[in-house]
């Protein structure tokens, strides 16, 4: 007979219940008003399978913000340019929405505080993120617009200046100012972002 594995498979709805309600509770509450009691309660789970999923605030906060940027992906639309915009304009709307600001806001200010969530912040939200700059940097390759890839040290330095220069300019806009990122204003950040030769071998394109 095939071996069985030892417990209850997890549920991935479940999963999706608890991510949710820690983000609604975070907007709802903020950071120092979240209990992973109330989030159990919201999400309809026993408090116990809420802490053999996430031991602790720190882990089910990141992972709960961490989903947010799931949504977010790169299609090959033709041109650099066309790329770049259609994932700024992704991410702009996702800081459009009042959850994600609270919850990003909460998340930032409370990290700053503490060493240890903001190393965790970077390995689970800032750093898989970059992997849209690499795929970015593909498809222009694939295209012809820039050069093949080189040197893998040069090309992460890149990218994580990349990846900074756009999410930190988004974020700055959105969060910190309170002002739309509508395609006017993206279209002039890419034309800056380009024209100055953040992308190499790619002045304008």
């Amino acid at each position: 007979m095939p071996h069985r594995a030892k417990g209850r498979p997890r549920s991935a709805a479940a999963d999706r219940a608890i991510l949710d309600a820690t983000r609604e509770a975070l907007a709802e509450l903020g950071w120092g008003g979240l209990t992973m009691g109330d989030v159990a309660v919201r999400a309809g789970v026993a408090k116990t399978t809420l802490y053999r999923r996430w031991p602790s605030k720190n882990e089910l906060v990141v992972d709960a913000v961490a989903s947010l940027f799931d949504e977010l992906a790169i299609a090959d639309r033709g041109s650099l340019r066309a790329d770049i915009a259609d994932v700024v304009t992704q991410f702009a709307d996702l800081l459009a929405r009042p959850e994600s600001q609270a919850a990003l806001l909460a998340l930032f200010a409370e990290g700053s505080r503490d060493p240890q969530l903001r190393r965790r912040i970077r390995e689970h939200i800032v750093d898989p993120q970059k992997r849209l700059v690499h795929e970015g940097l593909a498809h222009a390759v694939a295209r012809g617009e820039i050069p093949a890839e080189g040197d893998a040290v040069e090309i992460a330095e890149q990218i994580d200046i990349i990846f900074d220069t756009i999410a930190g300019a988004v974020e700055h806009r959105m969060l910190v100012i309170g002002e739309p990122a509508d395609s006017e204003w993206i279209n002039r950040f890419i034309d800056l972002l380009l024209n100055q030769g953040l992308v190499p071998g790619c002045p304008g394109c």
